[in-house]
C-alpha cells in the first residue's frame, strides 16, 4: 500500500494520509511542542488477527504527556482504543503495524508557548517490521550526548521537541560505526539507548536504571519486568547503573515498543560476556514473542484484537 494512499485518523475524521496537511508554521512543527506513542500490533496467521499490544497502557501514557504540555486530549483513553482498532482494520492490515497517535499544538503563528494555542490529534498505522535485524546482536556505543535532565525538560514525557536529544546520540553512534547509543545521565549512571530501556544480567540478578535516572518509563519495560519475575522467578532490581558495570555484565540487552527486545554484543568494543546472546535474553525473546502473539493465554489482557470476526472495512 502506498502511504499516500493510507487511512488515517486527523482533526476528528478519518482519510487519506495525502489529504492530511498540517502548515508550514504549525506550533508542533516549528517549537517540537508535541507529544506522541508508538504502538505495535503483531499479526497472528494460524488466527488471522491483529493483536494491537497494550493500546490503554500508552494511551494512558499519551494523557499524561499531553498534560504536560498543556493538550487537551480529545478523546478518552477508551475511545482512543477503539479509534485504533478500527484505523488498522480500515486500511486491513494484515502483518506487524506500527501505530503512531500524537498530539500537537496547532496554531500557526510566532511566539513559543504552551497556553493559549489550539491543540489538534491525529492518528497513523503503517505496515512494521523489525527496528534492528533481529538475528544478530547490538555493537553499543556510550554516547557523548547526555540524556536530558528533567529539570531541563520533562524525561517521563514521550515529547516530539526533546526527541533531538535522542537523533544527536543515535546518529553519533551509527556514524562511529555502532548500531546504537547508551545516554547516560547528568550525574553519569547508565539512563536508556536513544529510544530503548536499558536492562542488565549480572549474578543472576536482572538490574534497569530506576525512574529517578530520567528514563522513559518504557511501557514495553514493564511488561519484560513482569516476564522476567513471573516467568522466569528472577529478581528484578531497579537503581542507579554505572558505566562500568556495563562493560562486566553477564548480558545486556534493550526493549521498546519499536525494538522488542534486542541482546547487545559489545559495549565500546568490549564484548559483553562471550560475545553471544544470553540465557535471559533468549528465554525473554521467546516469552514475549509468544505472549504479544496470542499463544500465551495468561498475557491476553494485554492484547486487542482488531478483526475478531469483523469484516474489515474496504479502502
Amino acid at each position: 500500500m502506498h502511504l499516500g494512499d493510507l487511512t488515517v485518523y486527523h482533526e476528528g475524521a478519518f482519510g487519506r494520509y495525502a489529504d492530511a496537511k498540517v502548515g508550514l508554521l504549525t506550533h508542533g512543527l516549528q517549537y517540537g511542542t508535541g507529544c506522541f506513542e508508538g504502538i505495535r500490533g503483531f499479526w497472528s496467521a494460524r488466527e488471522e488477527e491483529l493483536y494491537l499490544l497494550q493500546l490503554a497502557d500508552h494511551y494512558d501514557r499519551l494523557a499524561q504527556s499531553a498534560r504536560i504540555l498543556m493538550i487537551q486530549l480529545p478523546h478518552t483513553t477508551a475511545e482512543l482504543c477503539e479509534l485504533t482498532v478500527e484505523l488498522c482494520a480500515r486500511n486491513n492490515l494484515r502483518g506487524d503495524v506500527y501505530v503512531r497517535p500524537f498530539a500537537y499544538k496547532a496554531n500557526e503563528d510566532i511566539g513559543v508557548r504552551l497556553h493559549g494555542v489550539r491543540d489538534a490529534f491525529a492518528m497513523v498505522a503503517i505496515p512494521f517490521e523489525r527496528y534492528f535485524d533481529a538475528q544478530r546482536g547490538l555493537k553499543v556505543g556510550v554516547s557523548s550526548w547526555r540524556r536530558i535532565d528533567d529539570t531541563m525538560a520533562p524525561a517521563r514525557g514521550k515529547i516530539t521537541g526533546t526527541y533531538v536529544n535522542s537523533a544527536l546520540a543515535k546518529s553519533e553512534a551509527v556514524m562511529n560505526g555502532f548500531d546504537e547509543a547508551i545516554m547516560l545521565s547528568a550525574e553519569g549512571h547508565v539512563c536508556e539507548g536513544s529510544a530503548e530501556n536499558v536492562f542488565m544480567v549480572r549474578r543472576g540478578v536482572l538490574y534497569t536504571p530506576d525512574p529517578s535516572q530520567n528514563i522513559l518509563e518504557g511501557v514495553t519495560r514493564r511488561a519484560i519486568i513482569t516476564l522476567a519475575s513471573q516467568e522466569l522467578g528472577l529478581t528484578v532490581v531497579e537503581r542507579p547503573i554505572d558505566r562500568s558495570e556495563l562493560v562486566v555484565a553477564d548480558e545486556l540487552f534493550i526493549t521498546g515498543s519499536a525494538a522488542g527486545i534486542q541482546w547487545i554484543e559489545s559495549v565500546d568494543h568490549r564484548p559483553v560476556g562471550d560475545g553471544e546472546r544470553g540465557p535471559v535474553a533468549g528465554a525473554l525473546i521467546d516469552l514475549y514473542d509468544r505472549a504479544i502473539r496470542g499463544t500465551m493465554p495468561k498475557y491476553d489482557a494485554w492484547l486487542t484484537r482488531t478483526y475478531g470476526g469483523r469484516t474489515p472495512v474496504a479502502t
